[in-house]
């Protein structure tokens, strides 16, 4: 939001941000784009950079409306990599150059059992466990058609090693 706060009047800028809001929070993925729609409508002639960047990172941020509605705020609201980048700063500063990889494994193996254990406490319905398949399947889909994963590899292809030989 205060990246789009800088590019709005004033005036503007509380009618906007409800709106805003609106697009990011509405109950179903589907409606999101038509509010989007309707903003890039109403306030692309005047305020074309706020809404330039609203559409840059529009997808991303309903990402979290694909899943059942009681996931939603833990989805929405993680902030794991972020908190990661602030720690490892923060620890850099008291003790310099003492990130290794096996530092940087523990740190992030900590922040994932911490995030895990968050998620402990959301439960899970058998309708929402269909639901997160379903939404799983959506998504390999999408992968597969962007990285095109049906076709075949050539047979003069080497295949390569996927695994580290380091020991961490």
């Amino acid at each position: 939001m205060r990246n789009r706060v800088v590019r709005v009047r004033e005036d503007v800028w509380p009618e906007f941000k409800v709106r805003i809001q609106a697009a990011y929070q509405v109950p179903s993925q589907a409606i999101a784009p038509d509010l989007a729609a309707g903003i890039v409508a109403d306030y692309d002639h005047k305020h074309d950079s706020a809404v330039a960047c609203f559409m840059d990172d529009f997808e991303a941020c309903i990402a979290h409306l694909r899943f059942p509605v009681t996931h939603r705020r833990a989805i929405r609201t993680t902030n794991l990599l972020e908190r990661l980048f602030v720690e490892e700063r923060r620890r850099l500063k008291i003790i310099p150059n003492a990130f290794g990889e096996r530092a940087v494994l523990k740190l992030m193996f900590g922040a994932l059992i911490r995030a895990a254990e968050r998620w402990k406490s959301i439960r899970v319905t058998e309708f929402e466990r269909r639901q997160l398949s379903a939404v799983k399947k959506e998504l390999d889909q999408e992968y597969e058609v962007r990285v095109d994963l049906k076709r075949k590899p050539s047979k003069g292809a080497a295949q390569t090693k996927i695994s580290s030989s380091s020991q961490t």
